[in-house]
């Protein structure tokens, strides 16, 4: 009785637990699960906006700290990056006209004037012509400025000019180096807020070009005076900080920007979004970056004393020496506004698909062209569209992989990249297309007939009754 009164109740209880859901427990179990998923989705989409803020907040300071680091790491990119300097016409002008004054002003000429009154005197001139022999002085003196600064002109801007000052920059580099840690000496120093590049090998050209042109007076331009000044701030200390910072992450930090970035994409509930949100935050944020430049590059130039250097100099100096830290940031977002336009062409949006649909039926009337012709894919075209996502993936893949090696991208070679994504993307929908098989003729049946241009038909069979 006991076991049957039990065995009764646990086939009850087992029967209870396989019935079906009633309406309400199904409308209980449907609204428990939802509020679940959006909890979930909300969760991921908190951690995924935490992830993409900060790479997108680390993202300028990797470029700079990458900048710095090729600068002053690698001698040959330094080398490059102040070369154009040597034919700039502001830094030419710059030279010409220091080492012009520093010649001149070795050259004495109110004592030449005196020389040649006392000549006039004692040769028995008039004293009207030995009374007015000091006025001599200024036209010696523009003379004197005139064919000196003929002579600097010819050095620095003769074909060996960048040919020296390559090589004065090359055995320079380490102690660039020095400096921008916020130690060193050498051809270039930092003397107090001032970066000076000494040029004692142009100076020595121009002097023996000087003294067989009669100058003797060349010959003794002081060495306190081979220098121009390449940069003056006074925020030399601050800046020497934090290059040394940056110099120390330089290697670290874009492999955690793309780190967080990816993180963030994959924790995000749409991948799309996503990534249309890092391309988007990224794209700001390099747009801060050149805003920064442009207003760094202003108040530098604001602060160099024209004594010191010539507007026009130094903003050369600067936009040179920045130039590839520009273009890093121009390539980003370029990359960015790429990656936002991707996800957008990807996404279910009216002009997403109207494009899509259009590209699909370019490629696929080419390929059916090509297949009516002759020209047939079979098996790997329809392999081909059965993978269509694997293979496409795999182009992009191999574009932004090609971009990662590249050797300092530029908005140049992103757009090169992407064109050839965009045209291995169509090849390999016209090949898809062209082993679609094609309809053939009509059959007297009115049916397609069997053969190449169909599949066969098959037979119809009667129900049974």
């Amino acid at each position: 009785m006991v076991a049957s009164s039990g065995g009764g109740f646990d086939g009850a209880a087992h029967a209870d637990d396989r019935r079906p859901l009633s309406v309400g427990e199904r409308a209980e179990y449907e609204r428990l699960r939802d509020a679940a998923a959006v909890r979930h989705d909300r969760l991921r989409t908190v951690g995924a906006s935490i992830v993409i803020l900060l790479a997108v907040v680390l993202a300028p300071l990797a470029v700079v700290a990458t900048w710095a680091d090729t600068t002053i790491s690698d001698e040959d990119r330094y080398v490059e990056t102040v070369a154009p300097l040597a034919t700039d016409p502001a830094v030419q002008n710059m030279v010409i006209n220091r080492l012009t004054d520093r010649v001149v002003s070795n050259v004495n000429v109110d004592q030449v004037a005196a020389s040649i009154e006392g000549a006039l005197a004692r040769t028995g001139a008039p004293p009207v012509v030995v009374n007015h022999a000091h006025a001599l002085a200024g036209v010696l003196h523009n003379a004197l400025t005139s064919t000196v600064h003929q002579v600097v002109q010819g050095v620095v801007t003769s074909d060996q000019f960048p040919l020296v000052w390559e090589n004065a920059n090359r055995r320079a580099h380490a102690t660039v180096v020095k400096v921008l840690t916020g130690e060193g000496s050498g051809a270039v120093q930092a003397k107090g807020n001032t970066i000076v590049l000494d040029i004692g090998p142009v100076v020595d050209a121009v002097q023996k070009r000087l003294v067989d042109a009669g100058f003797e007076q060349a010959g003794r331009i002081p060495a306190v005076d081979r220098q121009i000044v390449l940069l003056q701030t006074d925020k030399l200390t601050r800046a020497q900080d934090a290059l040394r910072l940056l110099d120390i992450l330089g290697p670290w930090l874009p492999v955690a920007v793309v780190a967080l970035a990816a993180l963030g994409v994959w924790l995000a509930p749409s991948h799309r979004a996503g990534l249309m949100a890092t391309g988007l935050g990224i794209g700001v944020s390099m747009i801060v970056l050149l805003v920064g430049l442009a207003v760094i590059r202003q108040n530098y130039l604001d602060s160099v004393p024209s004594d010191v250097q010539p507007r026009d100099g130094a903003a050369a100096v600067y936009d040179t020496l920045v130039r590839f830290l520009r273009d890093s940031a121009l390539t980003w977002l370029t990359i960015a506004v790429l990656t936002v336009l991707a996800g957008y062409l990807y996404g279910p949006g009216r002009g997403a698909r109207v494009i899509r649909s259009g590209a699909a039926h370019g490629t696929g009337a080419i390929g059916r062209a090509m297949s009516r012709v002759g020209v047939r894919t079979d098996g790997a075209g329809r392999w081909l569209t059965r993978h269509h996502r694997l293979t496409s993936g795999i182009v992009i893949g191999a574009g932004a992989l090609a971009l990662a090696l590249w050797n300092s991208p530029t908005p140049c070679s992103v757009a090169l990249v992407l064109l050839l994504v965009l045209v291995m993307l169509a090849v390999l929908g016209v090949l898809a297309a062209a082993g679609t098989p094609q309809p053939g003729p009509a059959s007297p049946g009115g049916r397609p007939s069997d053969g190449e241009g169909g599949p066969p038909t098959a037979p119809i069979q009667q129900s049974k009754s």
